[in-house]
């Protein structure tokens, strides 16, 4: 069986979601820094970062699969 190949806009979508989602996730890790730098205990400042991880990787796919498009037009030749 032969690997397919990756096309050009399979390769721009995921590096756009990976641009449009970056800033949150650095947002939130930055604040799981500021977190850990005010002393709260370590396991509870770690206990948001798999929020902020899941909610990065929702965002990813939402966008990697173009939720922000506008949807195809409606086949006008279906009856």
């Amino acid at each position: 069986m032969e690997q397919p190949v990756p096309n050009d806009d399979a390769t721009r979508d995921r590096r756009r979601a990976a641009l449009y989602v970056a800033p949150f996730l650095l947002v939130g890790l930055f604040n799981l820094v500021i977190l850990l730098r005010w002393g709260v205990d370590p396991l509870w400042a770690f206990a948001i970062l798999p929020p902020i991880l899941a909610v990065t990787t929702i965002a990813w796919v939402a966008f990697r699969h173009g939720f922000d498009r506008q949807p195809h037009q409606p086949d006008t030749h279906r009856k």
